[in-house]
C-alpha cells in the first residue's frame, strides 16, 4: 500500500449550476455550496493547497483557498478540467444541472404572449464532470457526492463505478442548505463508512480520506 503525500493541491467544487433559458431565467438547484466550502477550508487547515471552483452562493472565500467562480455546468467543467490537470485530488462536491436549454435566447422568454396554457423547453445533456475526469485521473484521488432520495446505496454504489471514483459520498435532500449532514461513504476498496454531524466536522472526516492509506 502506497500512502499520498501530506501536502496536496486539492480542487475542490460547489454550489450549483445554472443553466440559462434567456438573460433573466434559468434552471438550477437547491444546492447551498456550504458542503463544498466546508471541504475547502478543512482542506486548508490540513495544511493542503486549495483551488475552490464556485458556482453562484453568496459565501465567503475560506481563508487560504483559491476560488475560481462559475456559472454553467461547462464553464465548470472547463476550470476544473484546467485545476485538476495540476492537482493531486478532486473532491467534486458540486450539484451540476443534468440538462441545460438547447437554445439560450438572447431576448426575454416571451411564449406567454401567443395565449398557449402550455410550452415546451428543449433540453440537452450537460457534460458529466467527474465522469469525464475520472477516466483521465491515473493515480490521482477522486471523491464525488451523490444525492439520491431512493435506492440510494444502489445507485452510489453503481455511480462509484460508472464514475471511476475513488469514494462516492452518499447523502439525501435533508442536507440542502442545512448546517448538518449525515453521509455514507463508499471506497472503491469495498470500504463503507458513516459521518453524521456539523458539516464543519464532516468535512474534517472526508479531508483526512485524502492522507489515508490506499490499496
Amino acid at each position: 500500500m502506497q500512502a499520498l503525500s501530506r501536502s496536496l493541491r486539492v480542487v475542490v467544487t460547489a454550489g450549483p449550476t445554472r443553466e440559462h433559458v434567456d438573460p433573466v431565467r434559468y434552471l438550477s438547484n437547491e444546492s447551498s455550496g456550504k458542503m463544498g466550502f466546508e471541504l475547502a477550508a478543512a482542506a486548508v487547515a490540513a495544511g493542503h493547497r486549495v483551488t475552490l471552483v464556485a458556482g453562484p452562493v453568496a459565501l465567503a472565500t475560506p481563508k487560504g483557498v483559491r476560488r475560481i467562480d462559475v456559472v454553467s455546468a461547462r464553464e465548470m467543467l472547463a476550470e476544473t478540467r484546467a485545476a485538476f490537470d495540476a492537482a493531486d485530488a478532486l473532491l467534486m462536491c458540486a450539484a451540476v444541472c443534468d440538462f441545460r436549454p438547447k437554445r439560450r435566447l438572447k431576448g426575454k422568454w416571451r411564449k406567454k404572449d401567443d395565449g398557449a396554457d402550455d410550452a415546451v423547453l428543449e433540453l440537452v445533456k450537460n457534460p458529466d464532470i467527474i465522469a469525464t475526469l475520472g477516466r483521465a485521473k491515473g493515480e490521482r484521488l477522486v471523491l464525488g457526492f451523490a444525492l439520491e432520495t431512493s435506492q440510494g446505496l444502489r445507485r452510489a454504489r453503481a455511480k462509484l463505478e460508472r464514475k471511476n471514483a475513488d469514494y462516492i459520498v452518499l447523502n439525501d435532500a435533508s442536507a440542502l442548505r442545512a448546517d448538518r449532514t449525515s453521509v455514507t461513504v463508499l471506497g472503491k476498496d469495498g470500504s463503507e463508512r458513516r459521518f453524521a454531524g456539523a458539516k464543519a466536522a464532516v468535512a474534517r472526516r472526508l479531508v483526512g480520506l485524502l492522507t489515508a492509506s490506499r490499496a
